[in-house]
């Protein structure tokens, strides 16, 4: 959780884009690589394709705070990229899929906290929300709608994860913070071998 705190914008947009990577990251603690692709909803999402898709959202976010990103195609290939996001292929990991999460992550609060969200930036078309042309922002509107994205997977990650084994994930960001057990709070054991564990 993000403590109350009396922080300046920047640090605070940091803290809360990084608690919903947390909640994804942590969604993943001790489940087996078949477990975090399984697709227990209706819907054909997985905890692995989750991270996945994240890491995606982030190499992209990356991309927009380092240059100015005028136009998006969602050409044929650009699609075929988006859709694949969501996936864990079978010629990968969900490990190496967390792996890639982490240093992407690390790599997108670094470049967060030094960017600045009054600066002038331009939001690129965006066609699927009828939008054609390009348009001018400020680099707060595209931070506040990241921890937008980035929520919606972590409740995406949460009731996933809840459908495969019951637990929660704020339960398991507790655990992966060192928690100590409470009234409230039980740290998760974590089969050995599992991910994260």
């Amino acid at each position: 959780m993000y403590a109350p705190a009396q922080h300046d914008e920047i640090t605070g947009l940091v803290n809360y884009i990084g608690e919903q990577l947390t909640a994804i990251r942590a969604a993943a603690l001790g489940l087996t690589e078949e477990q975090a692709r399984e697709t227990p909803c209706r819907s054909a999402l997985s905890v692995g394709g989750i991270i996945k898709h994240t890491a995606f959202v982030m190499r992209g976010a990356l991309e927009r705070l380092e240059t100015t990103v005028t136009e998006q195609p969602m050409d044929e290939a650009a699609w075929a990229e988006f859709t694949d996001s969501f996936t864990v292929r079978d010629d990968e990991t969900v490990a190496g899929t967390i792996k890639d999460f982490d240093q992407l992550r690390a790599e997108l609060m670094d470049a967060i906290a030094g960017s600045d969200p009054a600066a002038d930036a331009v939001s690129p078309p965006a066609p699927w929300h009828g939008i054609f042309d390009a348009r001018p922002i400020n680099a707060r509107y595209f931070l506040v709608h990241l921890i937008e994205e980035c929520a919606r997977h972590a409740g995406h990650a949460d009731i996933i994860r809840e459908q495969i084994d019951g637990m929660a994930v704020p339960a398991l960001v507790l655990t992966l913070e060192g928690a100590t057990a409470n009234d409230f709070f039980q740290p998760y054991q974590a089969a050995p071998g599992t991910l994260l564990a």
